[in-house]
Parts: C-alpha cells; structure tokens; sequence
C-alpha cells in the first residue's frame, strides 16, 4: 500500500515575473514614445504656451503623436504588472509595514495616469479634435497634467515605498537606496510644477531617473530573505515607510 502522507512534497520556488524585464520594457516604451514625439517637429508644446501654438503644433505632427501615444499607452500596462509584482515580493521578503502599500498605490496610480493620458493625447491626433484652439489646448493641458504630474507623483510614490523598507533592511546597497529616496522626494514635489513653470523640470528628471532607478532596484532585489541558523538569534526588522 502506497503511503502517500508520507511522500515528499516538491519544492515550489516563490512565484511572480521577473521584475528586471518589466521595469526594462516599460522604461524602454517611455523613451520610444518620448522620442517620437520629439521627432515630429521638436518637443511638444509647454502647457503655458498659447492655445494658437499648441493646436498648431499637433495639426502638424498628427502620426508622431498617435504613434507616441500607442507607445506610451504600452508602457503604462509593464509598470502595473511591476508594481503588483514587487508588492507581492516585498511581502514575501517579510516587510510588514506601511512602505510596500504606499507603493502599490503610487505604481498603480501613475500606470493608470499614463495610460489615461496616451488616450487624451491620442485623441489629439485626429483633425476634428483641433477645431477650436482654445479646446485642444484644454485637453492638451489635462494630458499634461495626468502624464506629466500624476503620473511623477505616483512614480515617486512607488520608488519610495522600495527605497525605504530596502534601504533599512539593506535589500540594495546604500547608494541605490539612497538615490530611490531623492527621486521619491522630488517625485512628490513635481506637483508643485502646476504653478510653478520652473519646476517641470523635476518632472524628467522623475520619468527617466526613476525608469533606470526601477530597473537597477528590480535586478537587485532579492527574492527571498536567507535562512536564519536555528542558533542564530532573531532580530526584528521593522522599516517605517
């Protein structure tokens, strides 16, 4: 008779998708789109430009901005499936506290804000959405708004809930934490670019920094926290974040 409490169980390795290969695909949308847009006619038109400016600038780069679009909307679907990832990770690594949430929140808050943006700005491609310059340049704001602001806040939001809870529970080095929590920092501050022109330069800054931020802190993070000796004595780990 065949004992089967009795046969071993297969090891199950901890699951999830490699977070390196996401970060890296959705950063690498990013730039296309950026750079599409850019190949147009130069870059697109600040938010503070005139409504005369910035319905002519997408009347005359209709295919760079559909296609920018698209490519943007693609990487916004990489950076949910990240964050949903590193969240069930940091969980899995033991951090029980505030940061990993906080994460989540901002990941999924900025994917969302991207791919809504893309839309709006793909709408802008079509010619009846240009017929009035004073209206084209409103949802050319509101793209802004949610690309730009929104979708930094939330990035910075989710670089920090990794920075913190790795930086005291030493999952990267120092220096990569400590730079997560300077981008985190100005991430939240982009806001602030809402009324203050000069501070949309924080907001590159946020995009491309924080996309090779992401990329560096997803290689490094570990999947699983090593095994303590039995006659090692326990520490608590409790990271505020």
């Amino acid at each position: 008779m065949t004992d089967y409490a009795s046969a071993p169980r297969p090891h199950r390795r901890a699951g999830g998708p490699p977070l390196a290969p996401l970060a890296f695909v959705s950063f690498a949308l990013t730039v296309a789109a950026v750079s599409t847009l850019i190949a147009g006619s130069g870059s697109t038109p600040a938010p503070f430009a005139s409504p005369a400016e910035v319905s002519a600038w997408y009347a005359a780069n209709p295919v760079a901005v559909r296609v920018g679009a698209m490519l943007q909307f693609g990487s916004a679907v990489p950076l949910g499936i990240l964050t949903a990832s590193v969240y069930a990770r940091q969980l899995r690594l033991g951090v029980r506290v505030p940061g990993p949430a906080i994460g989540l929140f901002g990941g999924i808050a900025a994917s969302i804000a991207l791919a809504t943006s893309a839309l709006v700005t793909w709408a802008l491609s079509f010619p009846d959405a240009l017929g009035s310059p004073d209206a084209a340049a409103l949802i050319a704001r509101f793209s802004f708004g949610l690309g730009g602001v929104a979708y930094a806040t939330g990035l910075g939001l989710l670089i920090a809930g990794i920075a913190v809870p790795a930086l005291i529970l030493r999952f990267v080095p120092r220096w990569l934490a400590v730079a997560g929590l300077v981008l985190g920092a100005a991430g939240e501050l982009s806001f602030l670019s809402l009324a203050l022109e000069p501070l949309q330069a924080l907001l590159p800054i946020v995009r491309f920094g924080g996309g090779v931020w992401l990329i560096a802190a997803a290689a490094l993070l570990p999947r699983s926290r090593p095994r303590r000796d039995p006659g090692e004595p326990r520490h608590e780990h409790r990271a505020e974040g």
